[in-house]
């Protein structure tokens, strides 16, 4: 069975290297995103407002950005800030602070050290993949570690559901009632932790139920509520949107692999947003209840969308809008999405059924990275 996915992943890296439509080497929305947001010392910094923070959720995703580009001395910078900043210097020992920033009487460090599961899962799994594919036991280690410890303090097992992820370990539950986000949980993340010891095959085969029952009209919130009987609920204090979280649900459903079962139910479960987007107009928040669209999105939007609209009406006026308004200098998050989505659209990565990383390297893109 492994040499099957080994082979499978093999074939997959092959055809990204070699189809000439696949993008070149250079990859300029990463050299911008490291340029605009990266600090030298390895922080990635949100410029939103002013304040210049750094939350969990960046350095996860400049570590993931990073090894797909295999660009290992990044990497490491990222990889040393988050551990000596956010995690006391020991990453297997402390889950990474949220949130760090300039605090009230003029010091820079840790604002909130409550931790966010959707970051943890992405450090893990970019250390595991780092370790996989850059042959780093030390990486492969800290990331199996810290995954254990994601399991012990953030996965609640909620009666009449099963083991799901909280968004952190302080404030998500109540009495009988626990708040969930579903962009938390990327599909490809749980399939890669699936044979790894702790609650993730379980939480794997849970989780398109959890996405469909979440969004009953095909439109995901970015947070709902569940309590045992009453089952799924509209998020108190929250409510129905469907916003700069959900947005990531379908970024992650439609970068899932063709080979992977769940796919072709959770895209047809999803088809009303697809629908909405046949005009080539993104939404940027959307009651998940109504449908009613309150709001239109711009250029991260439209990237974030590019793999769920593959072969679709709409995909080009999509393509052309990211291509029109480009990256900001001022936009983290949608600069995000754009790594993310136009990254994923122009060929140089994609994701295996068993949810490893397949980077689109070569012999002659490493020689001049």
């Amino acid at each position: 069975m492994n040499a099957m996915k080994t082979l499978s992943a093999g074939l997959l890296l092959w055809a990204l290297c070699v189809l000439p439509a696949m993008a070149g080497c250079d990859w300029p929305e990463w050299k911008s995103f490291k340029r605009d947001y990266i600090g030298e010392d390895g922080r990635v910094i949100d410029p939103a407002d002013g304040k210049r923070i750094t939350t969990s959720e960046g350095q996860s995703y400049g570590l993931f950005f990073a090894l797909v580009n295999n660009d290992r001395e990044v990497f490491d910078r990222l990889l040393q800030w988050t551990e000596i900043q956010l995690a006391r210097g020991d990453l297997t020992g402390f889950l990474p602070a949220w949130q760090w920033g300039e605090r009230p009487d003029g010091s820079w460090g840790v604002q909130d050290d409550n931790s966010a599961s959707d970051s943890d899962l992405w450090i893990a799994y970019s250390l595991l993949e780092a370790g996989r594919l850059w042959d780093n036991h030390s990486y492969e280690s800290i990331g199996t570690l810290l995954l254990r410890r994601v399991a012990r303090e953030e996965v609640a097992r909620l009666p009449g559901l099963g083991p799901i992820a909280l968004p952190g370990p302080r404030g998500f539950a109540g009495e009988g009632r626990w708040t969930l986000n579903p962009s938390y949980l990327p599909p490809q993340l749980l399939a890669r932790f699936e044979p790894m010891l702790g609650p993730w095959q379980e939480m794997r085969a849970l989780l398109p139920r959890f996405l469909m029952e979440s969004a009953p009209q095909g439109f995901a919130p970015d947070w709902i509520d569940w309590s045992d009987p009453a089952g799924w609920q509209v998020s108190e204090g929250k409510g129905s949107v469907g916003g700069y979280d959900a947005i990531r649900v379908y970024l992650w459903l439609g970068m899932m692999s063709d080979e992977d079962p769940a796919k072709g139910t959770l895209l047809q479960h999803f088809e009303p947003m697809r629908a909405l987007l046949a005009g080539g107009r993104v939404p940027e928040r959307i009651d998940t209840r109504s449908g009613q669209i309150n709001s239109w999105g711009g250029a991260g939007f439209a990237a974030a969308l590019l793999p769920l609209m593959q072969g679709q009406p709409g995909l080009e006026a999509l393509r052309e809008q990211v291509s029109q308004q480009g990256m900001r200098a001022d936009a983290y998050y949608g600069s995000v999405l754009t790594l993310f989505g136009s990254g994923w659209d122009q060929g140089r990565y994609r994701f295996a059924a068993d949810g490893t990383l397949v980077p689109n390297w070569s012999a002659a893109c490493q020689d001049v990275r």
